[in-house]
């Protein structure tokens, strides 16, 4: 693996690299980790699923120091699903080296992500308008920021957050490292660039164009009514896996009640859900637990989902730049997906012929399933939608699975620092600081993440033992 990610990286960092599961590079990772560990700023152009997040993550984790104690490494994403998925993966990468990774996003309590950033933290990942508003408090210390991240630039750009991300900016030191990251590379993008890095890489993935090779994109004109050739299709192509895409969560909630109503094993997503239940609704159609997700592009941009075999554009996008982060979804990593458009009125001919010229071909017009097609995949689907599903195991379930969260009944109130755990801790016989995770303190209770399967002892010798005099009640965390 040393060998293949081209750098002898720190043993911490190559571990959780092995445990993830990374043993080959993306072709985005190979071009852009090295000049990342060389300090380069880097614009890169690749598309959606192609790696892009491991490319930032890994050198940007090999680069912290654990001794940090404020954010030196800031990630600015588009939604707040995204800011999550992040997290988790800065998080795997940099588990054996005990970095912190904080997300800080809307409709969450501010003061939660307060306490948070009072802790030892290492990484912040957020929307723009939480991060402005953490710099503007004074709750993030943008001076100690030293490596930018700007994730789905394009995506941030659609949605209006360049400006709140020129603000940001302007709380930064001069001398950072900068990283850009889009899909797409649109003029306020390239603006954005020369405004805000003095010299940088530039680098575009061309291999696998503006769309992958592997998807089959087909349009189907709608005559009549939408949902039975929704239905109709499902059933031909009998997906494990399907993101249905509609323009407006009223249109989710509709289709939502309709296939509910036929036994499809589904759920929705919209930005009018609590953020609990988007980020619970997404975390259960990754690992399997429902087939049909209907969602509006909140679903569209940068969520890391395996196996998704089906894309159904139920509305064409209105934005040709939202076709191609839509069916992105579907063909990652290699595998083979289908991406179908409806299409049913004269007037989103104009949104048609604006995609085909964008991506650069025609998408293939296809008749709608005959009613002997439909027939004949009748049992199988109807067979699929009955069955128990079989859950996913998580991103990062094998290195997550050697690690024991324990609770300790004793917190800031009582003067306990981070120090005080290790070294009570370690003096259990057999355990080292390298066996030793995220600790996280709060007013009165602390969380600490015991590594290398030695959760279980540390658990037992520390009912009997003292945190700096103290003896605290511990137990496994529920959590």
């Amino acid at each position: 693996m040393e060998k293949e990610y081209g750098h002898n990286f720190s043993e911490e960092i190559l571990k959780a690299l092995e445990e993830l599961g990374y043993t080959k590079p993306t072709e985005v990772q190979e071009r852009v980790i090295p000049l990342a560990l060389e300090d380069k700023d880097i614009v890169v152009q690749s598309q959606t699923g192609s790696g892009k997040t491991a490319a930032f993550g890994i050198p940007l984790c090999e680069k912290i120091s654990w001794e940090e104690n404020n954010p030196v490494g800031l990630v600015l994403t588009p939604t707040r699903e995204l800011a999550v998925q992040v997290k988790e993966e800065l998080t795997n990468i940099g588990r054996f080296k005990r970095l912190r990774v904080a997300a800080l996003f809307g409709k969450q309590p501010f003061s939660y992500q307060e306490r948070e950033l009072k802790q030892k933290t290492h990484i912040a990942v957020g929307t723009p308008g939480r991060v402005l508003d953490h710099l503007n408090r004074g709750t993030l210390k943008g001076d100690e920021i030293r490596y930018l991240i700007i994730d789905e630039a394009d995506e941030l750009l659609k949605m209006g957050f360049i400006e709140e991300v020129g603000e940001i900016i302007s709380y930064l030191p001069k001398d950072r490292v900068t990283m850009l990251f889009s899909a797409t590379m649109p003029e306020r993008i390239k603006s954005l660039c020369t405004k805000y890095m003095k010299s940088y890489e530039s680098i575009k993935i061309e291999s696998e164009g503006i769309t992958a090779l592997n998807i089959k994109h087909y349009l189907y004109e709608v005559k009549e009514d939408k949902d039975w050739l929704l239905m109709d299709i499902t059933k031909v192509e009998n997906p494990d896996s399907c993101i249905i895409f509609c323009n407006t969560k009223e249109a989710v909630d509709r289709l939502y009640n309709k296939l509910k109503a036929k036994d499809y094993p589904c759920n929705k997503l919209h930005g009018g859900l609590e953020q609990d239940d988007r980020l619970r609704i997404m975390k259960d159609f990754k690992l399997g637990k429902f087939i049909y997700l209907i969602t509006t592009d909140v679903a569209g941009r940068g969520i890391d989902i395996d196996n998704v075999n089906l894309v159904v554009n139920y509305d064409i996008p209105e934005v040709k730049e939202g076709y191609v982060h839509r069916t992105g979804r579907t063909g990652r990593a290699g595998k083979e997906g289908t991406a179908i458009t409806f299409i049913n009125e004269d007037r989103q001919e104009r949104f048609l012929k604006d995609i085909e010229e964008y991506i650069g071909f025609s998408l293939e017009r296809r008749q709608v399933p005959s009613r002997s097609e439909v027939d004949k995949a009748r049992d199988a689907f109807e067979n699929k939608i009955a069955s128990k599903p079989k859950i996913k195991e998580e991103k990062g379930h094998k290195l997550n699975k050697s690690i024991t969260k324990l609770y300790f009944n004793g917190g800031k109130k009582k003067k306990l620092r981070a120090v005080d755990f290790v070294g009570a801790i370690c003096r259990v016989p057999g355990i080292t600081a390298e066996d030793i995770g995220i600790i996280d303190i709060q007013e009165n209770i602390t969380y600490v993440e015991i590594l290398n399967n030695k959760g279980e002892e540390v658990l037992k010798a520390m009912k009997d033992s003292t945190v700096k005099g103290k003896q605290l009640k511990v137990q496994k965390a529920k959590n």
